[in-house]
């Protein structure tokens, strides 16, 4: 099974519940392949599952033809980098975060939150003054400092004004233009369709290409 990543009949049962029900699908690599469904879908749980948050109750998930079983999750995790739907910036400045990714020289922190559509002065800011926009803006560059290949977004816009959206969107085709490969949850079909190069719905546990 070729792509990014592949799911050969997963299932997930989590407290007797099934929220994932024999997947069988592939996540191609390259641009935006958008995840969309109804709330309660399933839809994190596949993210989840993409960055070893959740691991199966049966079947396979491969990266990049690899099994994530077989994975380590640190270096994974550096490889695929996640967002989450409500920003989680660290206590202290976006320097301080920054460097919890390893970044610790000024200019690369620099050029990292520029890349997040944020001006250097957001390095000496403290994070809880800061927008939930531009939280969230902090936390994408703090995940592209691992040098990350492949993102995952979970829902990272639900929370935002829609000049917050309207610029992570941009971002998001930004980065994948330039060839990391992008996975884009939302329940939201107009922003499904402005960004989505592939696309998986998720109805009840299950997917359909």
């Amino acid at each position: 099974m070729n792509g990014c990543f592949g799911f050969e009949d997963v299932s997930l049962l989590l407290d007797g519940r099934r929220l994932l029900d024999g997947v069988t699908c592939t996540v191609p690599d390259g641009g935006i392949t958008v995840v969309s469904g109804p709330s309660g879908s399933g839809k994190s749980t596949l993210l989840r599952l993409c960055n070893r948050l959740e691991v199966p109750t049966s079947g396979r998930v491969l990266y990049r033809g690899r099994d994530l079983a077989g994975l380590d999750p640190v270096a994974h995790r550096r490889e695929v980098g996640m967002v989450f739907q409500r920003p989680t910036p660290f206590a202290g400045t976006g320097a301080d975060n920054l460097g919890a990714a390893g970044v610790r020289d000024r200019a690369e922190a620099a050029r990292l939150l520029a890349r997040a559509g944020l001006d250097e002065s957001f390095l000496d800011r403290s994070t809880d003054r800061l927008s939930g926009g531009e939280s969230q803006r902090l936390c994408l560059a703090r995940a592209l400092a691992t040098g990350c290949s492949v993102l995952l977004a979970d829902e990272c816009t639900s929370a935002l004004d829609p000049d917050a959206t309207h610029l992570l969107e941009e971002l998001a085709r930004d980065l994948a233009d330039a060839g990391t490969t992008i996975v884009w949850v939302t329940h939201d079909r107009a922003q499904a369709d402005r960004l989505g190069d592939h696309r998986l719905t998720v109805e009840d546990g299950r997917v359909r290409g």
